[in-house]
C-alpha cells in the first residue's frame, strides 16, 4: 500500500477513534451534565409530557406543581403556588431557562426516571413514566416571618435541625418568583441586588466576630485553653506585625476566654489563634465543613465553600501565607456563606456532632408510599461533648449581658454570638448565630444582613429572635 494512503487511512482511524470516545463521553460519562445543560433542550422537551412530582413543605403545602398546557400529546409546564417565599430553595424547571436547586438536584425522582433497565420494564408493560413527590424539611410560617425580619434588607437568614440536620428555613432577600423566569429572566438578571443569587449558600461574606466561636472551638477542645484562661486584652496588640484594636479601642486588660466571648474582645481572640497556630485552626475549620462545598443537598455547582481567599478566589491553607490572628476574629480574606455559618451553633447544640444538612424529607410515590427517606447522618464529630457543653455556656452569656441581649427570647434560654464585619468606611455586614433552648436544643440559627449602618447585636438578633419564637411554638 502507498506509504501516503497508509498514513491517511490511519490518520482517519484515529480521528474517527476520537469522534467515538467524546461521543461516548458525552452521552454515557457526562449524560447527567448534559441533561442539566440549559442549552440541551430535549431533555426537558421530553419531560413536558412527564407529569412532575409536587414538591412540598413540610406541613403539606404545595411548593411546585404542575399545569396542563395541551392535550394528545399532553404537556405540561411547572407552577410555583408560593412565589418569592420559595424561589431560592426549591429553584425552577423550564425549558426556556432549564433547572435549578432542589428542581435540579431531585430531578431524577421528580420525572421518575429510574436505571435503564427498569426503565425499559416498564415501557415493555406499558407503564406510564409519572414523577415521585418530594416532602421537603421547610417550615412556610418560619420562612414568612423570617422574610419580614429582613423587611427589604439584603441579607441571608439559614435555620438547622440541630439533632437531624433538616434545614427549617433558608432565606434570601431580594427573592424573584420562579413563575416569572420564563418570560422576565434576562430582566431578573440585570435586576439591582442580583435577587437570582441564593445568599444562604452562594454569598461569601465576612463573618466578623461570630467566627471567634470556631476559634473558641478550636481552644477548648485542643486542650490548650480553658474558659477561666486569662489573656492580656489590651488595645492596640501587634498581631502578626499590625497593631489590632478592639471595637471602641476599649482596653480591658487580663480577660478570661468567657468574658471574652461575652464582650467580644478582638485582641484576646486574635492571641489565641496566633498561639493555637494554622494547621490547629484549619483543622476545626475542616471540621466545621470550612474549604469545601457544603453537604447540603443541592447542586454542588450552585454552592460556594468557606474559608480564606486569595484575590484570585482561590482558597488558602494552612501552609499559605495567612495572618491567622486576625482569621480567628473573622477578619483577613475570610468569606463565609449563612449555611456555614449556621452549621457552627447546630454542631454545638448537637454536643459537638455535626449532623449533615438536607432540604429534604423523603420522596414518594403517587400512591403516597416512601420510596426513599433523607435519614439523619452525622457529618463529622467536631469536637468533645465537653467542649460542647462549656462553649454552650459562654455563648449563653453573650445573650444573658453581652452584645447579644436582643436574641433573648421569654422563658428560653438561648446561646449566641454578634459579629459585625466592616466593609466600608460607614457600613458594617451584621450577624448573629445562635441556637436554643440551651438545655434541650431545637433549633440553630444564622442571620446576616448587607450593608448595613448597624451591628450584629442591634440588626441580626432581634431577626433571629423571630425567627427564633415561630420556629419553638
Amino acid at each position: 500500500m502507498n506509504t501516503r494512503i497508509r498514513n491517511l487511512f490511519g490518520l482517519v482511524v484515529v480521528l474517527f477513534g476520537v469522534l467515538v470516545g467524546f461521543t461516548s463521553y458525552w452521552s454515557v460519562f457526562d449524560a447527567d451534565d448534559l441533561e442539566a445543560n440549559s442549552a440541551n433542550k430535549r431533555p426537558l422537551l421530553e419531560e413536558q409530557q412527564i407529569r412532575r412530582g409536587l414538591i412540598l413543605a413540610a406541613d403539606g403545602t404545595v411548593l411546585a406543581r404542575n399545569r396542563a398546557v395541551s392535550r394528545s400529546p399532553t404537556f405540561y409546564e411547572r407552577i410555583y403556588p408560593q412565589r418569592e417565599l420559595f424561589g431560592h430553595p426549591v429553584g425552577y424547571s423550564f425549558v426556556e431557562r432549564g433547572r435549578v436547586g432542589l428542581e435540579r438536584e431531585y430531578n431524577d425522582e421528580l420525572t421518575g426516571k429510574h436505571d435503564e433497565f427498569e426503565t425499559i420494564f416498564d415501557e415493555l408493560r406499558g407503564k406510564e413514566r409519572e414523577g415521585e413527590d418530594l416532602v421537603t424539611t421547610l417550615d412556610p410560617a418560619a420562612q414568612r416571618t423570617a422574610i419580614q425580619a429582613l423587611a427589604g434588607r439584603a441579607g441571608g437568614i439559614v435555620a438547622i435541625e440541630p439533632a437531624t440536620g433538616n434545614v427549617r428555613t433558608m432565606v434570601t432577600v431580594p427573592g424573584y418568583d420562579p413563575n416569572a423566569i420564563p418570560q422576565h429572566f434576562s430582566d431578573l438578571l440585570r435586576a439591582p441586588r442580583s435577587p437570582l443569587l441564593n445568599r444562604t449558600v452562594q454569598s461569601g461574606y465576612p463573618p466578623g466576630s461570630t467566627f471567634k466561636v470556631v476559634t473558641a472551638t478550636a481552644a477548648l477542645d485542643s486542650g490548650e485553653f480553658t474558659p477561666q484562661t486569662t489573656v492580656s486584652g489590651k488595645s492596640p496588640k501587634v498581631i502578626d506585625g499590625v497593631p489590632l484594636q478592639n471595637f471602641g479601642g476599649e482596653d480591658f486588660g487580663q480577660t478570661t476566654l468567657t468574658d471574652a466571648l461575652t464582650h467580644s474582645v478582638n485582641t484576646v481572640w486574635a492571641t489565641v489563634g496566633e498561639r493555637l497556630g494554622k494547621e490547629t485552626m484549619y483543622e476545626y475549620m475542616r471540621r466545621y465543613g470550612f474549604n469545601r462545598k457544603p453537604l447540603l443537598d443541592l447542586p454542588r455547582d450552585e454552592m460556594r465553600a468557606s474559608g480564606v481567599y486569595d484575590r484570585k478566589g482561590d482558597l488558602l491553607g494552612p501552609g499559605d501565607p495567612v495572618d491567622i490572628g486576625r482569621v480567628a476574629i473573622g477578619q483577613e480574606r475570610l468569606q463565609v456563606t449563612p449555611l456555614q455559618m449556621a452549621l457552627v451553633p447546630a454542631a454545638i447544640a448537637n454536643g459537638g456532632s455535626l449532623m449533615r444538612p438536607h432540604l429534604v424529607r423523603f420522596v414518594r410515590d403517587r400512591d403516597n408510599r416512601i420510596v426513599r427517606r433523607v435519614r439523619a447522618s452525622e457529618q463529622s464529630e467536631v469536637m468533645k461533648p465537653s467542649t460542647a457543653s462549656a462553649l454552650a455556656q459562654m455563648m449563653s452569656k453573650v445573650v444573658e449581658e453581652g452584645t447579644g441581649t436582643a436574641a433573648a427570647l421569654e422563658g428560653i434560654d438561648v446561646a449566641g454570638k454578634t459579629g459585625t464585619a466592616e466593609v466600608g468606611t460607614t457600613l458594617n455586614q451584621a450577624w448573629f448565630i445562635a441556637f436554643a433552648p440551651v438545655q434541650a436544643p431545637r433549633i440553630a440559627i444564622a442571620v446576616t444582613v448587607e450593608r448595613t449602618t448597624g451591628q450584629g447585636g442591634t440588626i441580626a438578633a432581634p431577626i433571629a429572635k423571630q425567627v427564633m419564637e415561630e420556629l419553638l411554638k
